[in-house]
C-alpha cells in the first residue's frame, strides 16, 4: 500500500490529474468555511426541519447528495484506494470505512450524544494526514513500525459518521419516522459513496497507466495532506472563533 521509488517518467495524464488535485486544493482554500464541515445545504436543512413521518426516497436522496459532496469525505477514500490494485482489498476497505461510518451515524443520532462539529470535523482534517503519510510510508521511517491500517480505516470511520450525526441532532429531525429515515439517509450515504468512489477508481486507474504514474503518486499524496490540514486549519479556526464569539 505505501509508496515505493520506481523510473521517472512523464505523461500528461498523470500531470492533468495532478492539476485538478492541486485545483482542488485552491478551490478548498479559497471557500467558506461552513464548507468543510459535514453541513447540509440551507433549502435541505429547512427541508429536514419541517418534514414528519417515513420519507424514504428523499432521506436516501440527501444521505447520497451528502457524500458525493463531502470534501473530507472524497479525499479520506482516495487515500485509502491510492496503492490498492485489487477490488478485493478495495471492497474490505470500503467495507470497514462504511461500517464505522454507518455505526456512529445511527447511534449518534439515535442517543442524541454529540460533541462540537467543528472538532469533530477537524479529526477528519486529521484521518485524511493520516492517510496520506501513511501512502507516504512515513510511520515506517520516523518510527519504526507500520500502524494497522485496517483497524485505522475503521476507527477514522467512525469520526467520520459521528461527524454526521452531529450536525443531524442539530437540526432535529422529527421524531415521527426518525429510525426508518436514518436508515434511508444511511443508505443513500452508501450510495453516494459507491458513485463517488467509483468515479474515484476510474480516474486512478486511467492514471495508473501512464508512465509517470510513480513519480507524481508522491506528489499526489503531499497534495491530499496539504487539503487535510487545510480541512483541520479551517475547523480549528471556527471551533475558536464560536467559542470566543
Amino acid at each position: 500500500m505505501r509508496m515505493v521509488a520506481t523510473k521517472r517518467l512523464g505523461a500528461p495524464g498523470g500531470r492533468l490529474l495532478l492539476l485538478v488535485l492541486l485545483a482542488g486544493v485552491v478551490a478548498l482554500a479559497g471557500a467558506p468555511a461552513d464548507a468543510f464541515a459535514h453541513g447540509v445545504a440551507s433549502g435541505d436543512k429547512g427541508y429536514i426541519q419541517e418534514i414528519s413521518g417515513v420519507l424514504l426516497v428523499p432521506f436516501a436522496y440527501l444521505g447520497a447528495k451528502h457524500m458525493v459532496t463531502g470534501y473530507d469525505h472524497l479525499l479520506f477514500l482516495l487515500g485509502v484506494i491510492f496503492f490498492l490494485y485489487r477490488l478485493k482489498d478495495i471492497g474490505v476497505y470500503v467495507s470497514l470505512f462504511a461500517l464505522g461510518h454507518s455505526t456512529t451515524l445511527l447511534l449518534g443520532v439515535l442517543t442524541g450524544v454529540s460533541v462540537s462539529a467543528y472538532l469533530i470535523d477537524a479529526v477528519i482534517g486529521l484521518s485524511v494526514v493520516y492517510k496520506a503519510l501513511d501512502n507516504l510510508g512515513a510511520f515506517q521511517r520516523w518510527f519504526g513500525f507500520q500502524p494497522n491500517t485496517k483497524v485505522a480505516t475503521l476507527i477514522f470511520g467512525l469520526f467520520h459518521g459521528f461527524g454526521l450525526a452531529t450536525k443531524i441532532i442539530e437540526y432535529q429531525i422529527s421524531p415521527d419516522g426518525l429510525i426508518p429515515n436514518l436508515i434511508a439517509f444511511n443508505v443513500g450515504v452508501e450510495i453516494g459513496q459507491l458513485l463517488a468512489l467509483s468515479a474515484i477508481l476510474i480516474a486512478m486507474s486511467y492514471w495508473r497507466r501512464t508512465k509517470s504514474f510513480a513519480r507524481h503518486a508522491y506528489t499526489g499524496n503531499v497534495v491530499v495532506m496539504s487539503a487535510g490540514f487545510l480541512l483541520m486549519g479551517y475547523q480549528l479556526a471556527g471551533y475558536f472563533v464560536t467559542r470566543n464569539g
